[in-house]
């Protein structure tokens, strides 16, 4: 039951979505130029800040748009990827009656955006070196799976899934299958976006808080089908990306060179990172990476995260999900900050 382009996406959506009227300002309406504004119950002073954003964030949207060459139609921007994923769940799941399947380990927001929307899970484990198997994920699936998530490079297992292994789940499901690409900016592997235009079920998220350098404004990108990016505009909040976000990302995302650099030096301190983790005698191993972080497997990791944390030296303990036993999270720092980190756990030695 392959997936073609021709796919109704309609068919996905919830019933009460499909019915819902979507609250509708003035500004929705309203196209052409005008200089006095007496619709929206705005103060008249303080400007720029006084007004509302645009909904739609069209001159963002435009940007973005030339920069990752998709059509303006096929991007959602929510604050942060968190909200894209809480759409999904909004506009596709039937609380109590449908699934979503995670890939686990993965991140953990999606479990938590299924537990608040009341949407059961279904839990499919990476096989032993992290990879995909596909069938597992395929046999996981039945009539009521709405969503599928993949996390490509994965967190916390810092590797990108197999693309053929995801394109064998993407063509052989009627369901939405979203491939997370928060750290794509690390990895070798090329990005699913120019798949999009033939695979009307592939959503994909990317983000600027990893590679571009802007975690504290809050910019998730969401890319799918133009019907269902209508839907999840139709649901979110109106003014979901205050001004202040959408004029620094603006200003952001022409640093384009700035952000090839600050690539270009992280992965090069992830090797050399890497490299020196592996001389430490209770390190047992350092997994091959793809993102801005490292997944170490070390003996004691509960005492190494404790004694690192007492000298302010924040990591993250991932030793107790499911295939990371033993193993701690380190995201590459400055050359200063890892020389830091390596000093600390050197101390430990015997």
């Amino acid at each position: 039951m392959g997936m073609s382009s021709s796919f109704d996406i309609s068919a996905l959506v919830r019933q009460n979505i499909l019915k819902l009227e979507p609250y509708s300002s003035a500004r929705d309406e309203f196209s052409g130029s005008a200089s006095i504004f007496m619709d929206a119950n705005e103060n008249p002073f303080n400007a720029p800040l006084n007004r509302y954003p645009d909904p739609g964030q069209l001159d963002l949207k435009r940007k973005i748009a030339s920069i990752k060459g998709q059509p303006l139609e096929n991007i959602f921007l929510g604050n942060g990827s968190d909200e894209g994923i809480d759409m999904l769940f909004r506009v596709l799941c039937e609380p109590g009656r449908d699934n979503v399947i995670t890939v686990d380990p993965t991140y953990a927001m999606y479990g938590v955006c299924a537990q608040i929307n009341g949407v059961e899970r279904r839990s499919v484990l990476l096989n032993k070196d992290f990879s995909l198997n596909p069938h597992a994920v395929l046999d996981a699936v039945d009539e009521r799976t709405k969503l599928i998530f993949l996390c490509s490079p994965n967190n916390p297992t810092s590797n990108t899934l197999e693309r053929e292994a995801m394109l064998k789940i993407i063509d052989g499901v009627n369901c939405m299958v979203v491939v997370d690409e928060a750290y794509i900016d690390f990895s070798k592997g090329p990005s699913l976006l120019s798949l999009l235009k033939e695979k009307s079920n592939l959503v994909l998220l990317q983000t600027l808080s990893k590679a571009w350098g802007y975690a504290g404004i809050r910019l998730g990108m969401l890319f799918a089908h133009p019907d269902l990016v209508g839907y999840l505009s139709s649901v979110k909040y109106p003014y979901n990306i205050n001004t202040l976000t959408i004029e620094r990302a603006m200003k952001g995302l022409e640093g384009g060179e700035q952000t090839r650099t600050w690539i270009k030096e992280i992965i090069e301190e992830r090797s050399r990172l890497a490299e020196a983790l592996e001389l430490l005698t209770f390190v047992k191993v350092v997994y091959p990476s793809d993102a801005n972080f490292l997944l170490v497997q070390v003996e004691y990791p509960a005492a190494v995260y404790h004694y690192l944390m007492n000298k302010g030296i924040i990591i993250r303990d991932r030793s107790s999900v499911p295939l990371c036993e033993g193993s701690l999270r380190i995201t590459i720092g400055t050359k200063e900050e890892n020389r830091m980190l390596m000093d600390a756990l050197k101390t430990l030695q015997p």
